[in-house]
């Protein structure tokens, strides 16, 4: 029985699995996969990176913001790595740039509607 299976084989030129395209439907499979990564995970991410930059460049004195531990303050001191907030009168602490999540409003802006 086992030498039947073994004479049966496999189609010439590859597998009959493969429908006769052989190595490059792997390589176009991989590049659509890829693709796919890009557009829904990597550019997104990338967009999201540069927002972020853009938006601690732009601290100014008086900006409302919020940390990512969720500490909202007022910003009274700026250097390049490390912001001091004012979170309630005569209360400053410094916590680094990088930790700033949102700013919630701008210097001189009206005060968003709740």
């Amino acid at each position: 029985m086992t030498s039947l299976a073994y004479a049966m084989g496999s189609a010439p030129g590859g597998t009959a699995a493969s429908g006769g395209f052989g190595d490059w439907g792997f390589i176009i499979t991989m590049v659509v996969i890829f693709g796919i990564f890009y557009f829904l995970m990597i550019r997104p991410q990338q967009k999201k990176q540069k927002e972020l930059k853009a938006m601690l460049n732009n601290l100014t004195y008086g900006d409302a913001v919020v940390t990512t531990g969720g500490i909202h303050g007022k910003v009274s001191g700026l250097t390049d790595a490390i912001v001091t907030l004012e979170i309630a009168d005569k209360v400053r602490i410094k916590v680094s740039r990088s930790a700033i999540g949102a700013i919630i409003q701008k210097a001189g802006a009206p005060a968003p509607k709740e």
